[in-house]
């Protein structure tokens, strides 16, 4: 007996669904029959006009998003132009400066080396017009970030713990980037 409850039910919502939807229509239509056909082209031109003002909008905030994004890219660029230059040139730095570190007995190896002392110089001071600088070394305070610890002394008088003792390869940063890590010796 239930089944046929509510086979009766649905039959009836089914025969009073489309009596609703034909009385919604005739309502609509009889608005439509007494609405003026230009408000109805004035109210989609308007719904039309606040889309392309919402697309022009987005448009516009798009390009301005794009060219923040271009100059901070042409700004990453700047900032770090020459690093591959000055990079290969560091061991170049490297071999002057062991180059200085021989000792030289008669008047043209003086020279030489008084030659060599100004090319060094000229290069230092090159690096250092391109924001490439050395990184601080014997004395200070170890930084992992900057420098390459390859072996260990015991700390004593002398040496705090943690502190770099000698600088056995240069390091060098460009800006705020690590070009070459220093090689060191860290008292422990």
């Amino acid at each position: 007996m239930a089944d046929k409850e509510k086979d009766q039910d649905l039959k009836t919502a089914k025969e009073a669904a489309p009596k609703t939807d034909k009385k919604a229509d005739k309502t609509a239509k009889k608005e439509n029959a007494h609405q003026d056909p230009k408000d109805q082209e004035i109210k989609d031109l308007k719904a039309k006009n606040e889309d392309l003002d919402d697309k022009f909008l987005r448009s516009q905030a798009e390009i301005q998003n794009m060219n923040n994004r271009h100059k901070k890219e042409v700004a990453g660029i700047l900032k770090y132009d020459g690093q591959k230059l000055a990079t290969e040139i560091l061991p170049v730095l490297d071999n002057l400066e062991r180059a200085l570190q021989v000792e030289a007995d008669d008047d043209s190896s003086k020279q030489l080396k008084k030659g060599i002392e100004m090319v060094h110089q000229h290069m230092v001071k090159a690096l250092e017009n391109n924001h490439v600088e050395a990184i601080a070394g014997v004395g200070e305070k170890f930084d992992p970030t900057f420098s390459q610890a390859v072996q260990t002394v015991p700390a004593d008088d002398k040496h705090k713990k943690d502190t770099v003792v000698q600088v056995l390869q240069k390091g060098y940063k460009l800006e705020d980037r690590v070009l070459r890590p220093a090689m060191v010796v860290v008292a422990q």
